[in-house]
């Protein structure tokens, strides 16, 4: 196995996450038929099939990869690593799973799994990252015994939180002493600066809103409802908890970019 094996290896994974499986499969065949030709001749037949641009433009960055960088790794090889990559991703997406999350009035015919019980999985399934990032923060007391848990067996906890009207303060420590000195002290904290957000025409900035929770890429809870005892009792709250796939890993790393990027910072 040699260092351009690798590299198409890794490129197919790449391609085959942003196309869809019969596409990726289609790639595969048209780098088996066209990959005999010249190089510029194989790289436009190849890309002549793909429906859209950004299809087109993830499948040249892939041919442009194996021209480039392992032009000694013949288009039968290629193929077969765009192939077995495809089924991979098409493995991996199918093994996802998403639940309605539910805080509210039930009816006859509907059973949604509740919106405290899903927060609550999500942080207790926690074996090494979690993200939490909530608009307010209120009387939680197991969603509290469950972070200080989750950092007792080591799980690295990232807090995101802001409290609702009081932006132009110290929302932040509101949130954390709703949460505890034990949470506090057992998670890196981040809050989104005033300097950071944009502002309308009558100076209004924006919030932070988002209420979400991941752990370990894998589990995604994406809700309404806020970290508090009324989005878990008497609230109509709707929500959706994500198992497995794509998703959990895109929010986490988005909330990792945007601590990158300076535009979250450390409480």
């Amino acid at each position: 196995m040699t260092h351009e094996h690798h590299r198409i290896g890794a490129g197919a994974a790449r391609l085959a996450a942003r196309l869809p499986h019969s596409l990726a499969v289609g790639v595969a065949d048209s780098v088996t038929r066209y990959g005999s030709l010249d190089r510029a001749a194989a790289r436009q037949a190849i890309l002549h099939h793909l429906p859209t641009p950004d299809f087109r433009e993830a499948t040249a960055e892939f041919i442009d990869l194996w021209h480039a960088t392992a032009g000694g790794v013949g288009a039968e090889a290629v193929a077969v690593a765009l192939v077995t990559a495809a089924k991979c991703e098409h493995d991996h997406r199918h093994d996802e799973t998403v639940e309605v999350v539910w805080t509210g009035p039930e009816t006859a015919d509907t059973r949604f799994r509740q919106t405290e019980q899903a927060v609550l999985e999500v942080i207790d399934s926690a074996a090494g990252r979690l993200t939490v990032v909530s608009y307010a923060v209120y009387r939680i007391p197991r969603i509290r015994d469950a972070l200080v848990a989750a950092a007792g067996r080591g799980v690295r906890i990232r807090l995101v939180v802001e409290t609702p009207n009081r932006i132009e303060g110290q929302g932040e420590y509101d949130c954390l002493l709703a949460l505890g000195d034990n949470v506090a002290s057992a998670c890196s904290v981040y809050y989104w600066p005033q300097a950071n957000r944009s502002r309308d025409d009558n100076g209004k900035v924006g919030i932070l809103h988002v209420k979400c929770a991941v752990a370990d890429g894998h589990r995604l809870f994406l809700s309404s409802a806020n970290l508090t005892e009324y989005a878990f009792t008497i609230n109509m709250e709707l929500g959706l908890l994500v198992t497995g796939g794509k998703l959990p890993g895109q929010v986490e790393r988005h909330f990792e970019r945007l601590v990158e990027a300076g535009q979250l910072s450390r409480v």
